[in-house]
């Protein structure tokens, strides 16, 4: 009756991937055109022009902003282009769409960063249901960067997992 509990799951060569470890903790600024839109429709280029020779700027100093515009507008592609002219020398990053949509963009850069070199021949079990909203987009993005190295890659808790590929 003396037996000891062995933990097989610790035991066993299996490395988890938590991908919320790389979500984005960043702030994100959001710069919204449709502050700058005419009558909440239009944008008048030489307005809009003024308006970003004269935009403070360091409310996006060092910060991941999401470029987007909110209301039910038409905008010119050189708009957006201006935009990112103005503040890429400020903002750390720049991203088209809405708070969601870049820590999504950011997300997947965080995976792709991630050293190949760490997941060669290892049995890896990306982890899931977590508590930040991980979308299927970066569970793919991690598939793809193991794929080509990984011995094996499993989806879920490593005490209950879905094969997802074997090297063979």
């Amino acid at each position: 009756m003396s037996e000891a509990i062995i933990n097989k799951v610790s035991e066993s060569a299996l490395f988890t991937l938590n991908l919320e470890d790389l979500y984005p903790t960043d702030d994100i600024a959001i710069f919204d055109l449709k502050d700058y839109l005419f009558m909440g429709l239009i944008l008048k280029e030489k307005d809009f022009r003024e308006a970003l020779k004269n935009l403070d700027t360091t409310k996006y100093d060092n910060k991941i902003v999401a470029v987007t515009c909110s209301a039910d507008a038409i905008i010119p592609i050189w708009a957006y282009m201006l935009v990112a002219s103005y503040l890429q020398p400020t903002a750390s990053e720049l991203f088209f769409g809405d708070v969601e949509q870049t820590k999504n963009h950011q997300l997947i850069k965080n995976i792709k960063a991630l050293p190949t070199a760490d997941f060669i021949d290892k049995r890896v079990v990306i982890k899931g249901c977590g508590e930040l909203p991980i979308g299927e987009a970066a569970y793919m993005e991690a598939t793809k960067l193991l794929r080509p190295v990984a011995k094996s890659i499993m989806y879920g808790e490593p005490c209950s997992t879905v094969p997802i590929y074997k090297k063979k």
